[in-house]
């Protein structure tokens, strides 16, 4: 979005973003798990694909690696290459991600302002060895996937919510967002431990929501205990987002020259049409897939209806985006 050349190729490229990745990317995935089923129908038929594995780690997770033995020498070298590729290339990201984390963001921003280049260099390469050393110490908390992809979810869900507010409320601050990274962290892995060891006994979901509700008691009590961003800043960010909703009203009292700007009934209307036309449609193709004509009906219907619906609305949504841009521009600009 960042990289668009304006807002309407922003919009276009994240409604296409979330058409690819999530109603026809994870289809190859599926039909590889489907297949599986009827490969290695039980984990005995697993165990015997993966003779090397312990029975310990020997679970339903594991139909993905066993289905690899099926390919042949070239096939499974280029599939190696291209998971090692994708591995190295997330894991560097994060890395690097974590790294602008502390050091620009907080240890700059908040610990020492005039820190010079080379000393942010050099606490960046003892950070990108931290995060390294603390991440593969994780590893040791994990036996299989299941569990990774849970405590993920758990340290995501947690500041979700900040996530969205963020946009719509004037009062979050820089600090709300640290509080709430770094208390969603240190919740999930505390429950997800506390639950590996047998301390609590709680389902993932259950734990899941205590992790969000924890969270956002401790970033909301965090926005109100600290002081909110200066009246400029938040007054230049209202005229360049323009978030709807009355959670800016204060800004707009404050400048009153920068009116309110997007719609939020289009907004959410935008949302709820993408949602439906992107999920009828992974779902369509399923029921296509599996031999559900009635089902399939449906679903295609709901998404050929939410994507007209879409090819009315986005428009309506750049129209107002446009007409805020004419507004901002002097003439003869």
């Amino acid at each position: 979005m960042l990289a668009a050349k304006d807002e309407r190729h922003a919009m276009t490229a994240t409604l296409w973003f979330n058409i690819a990745h999530y109603a026809i990317r994870p289809w190859p995935w599926i039909i590889v798990a489907l297949s599986s089923m009827l490969v290695f129908p039980t984990l005995a038929d697993i165990k015997t694909a993966l003779p090397h594995v312990s029975d310990s780690l020997i679970g339903n997770d594991l139909a993905y690696p066993a289905m690899l033995t099926l390919l042949p020498a070239g096939l499974i070298g280029l599939l190696v290459a291209a998971l090692l590729s994708a591995y190295v290339s997330t894991m560097s990201t994060h890395l690097n991600w974590g790294c602008s984390y502390l050091v620009h963001d907080f240890y700059q921003r908040f610990l020492n302002p005039d820190a010079t280049e080379k000393r942010m260099v050099w606490l960046s390469r003892v950070m990108t060895a931290v995060l390294m050393a603390v991440s593969g110490a994780g590893m040791f908390l994990l036996t299989t996937a299941g569990e990774a992809f849970q405590l993920l979810l758990s340290i995501g869900a947690g500041t979700g919510l900040l996530y969205l507010l963020r946009w719509f409320w004037w009062r979050i601050n820089a600090w709300s967002e640290i509080a709430a990274m770094a208390s969603s962290f240190v919740i999930a892995v505390t429950l997800f431990v506390a639950r590996k060891e047998g301390v609590l006994e709680l389902s993932s979901h259950v734990a899941l929501v205590l992790s969000v509700a924890l969270t956002t008691v401790v970033w909301v009590a965090v926005t109100f205990l600290t002081p909110p961003a200066d009246g400029a800043t938040l007054r230049r960010f209202y005229s360049v987002v323009r978030p709807a909703g009355p959670g800016w009203r204060k800004v707009v009292g404050d400048a009153p020259d920068v009116g309110p700007r997007d719609s939020l009934s289009l907004a959410v209307l935008g949302w709820v049409l993408g949602c439906t036309f992107v999920y009828a449609a992974l779902f369509g193709a399923g029921n296509l897939l599996y031999g559900e004509g009635a089902q399939a009906a449906v679903c295609i219907a709901a998404a050929v209806a939410s994507g007209v619906g879409l090819m009315i609305v986005v428009p309506k949504i750049w129209g107002a985006s446009a007409a805020a841009e004419s507004r901002e521009t002097p003439a003869g600009h």
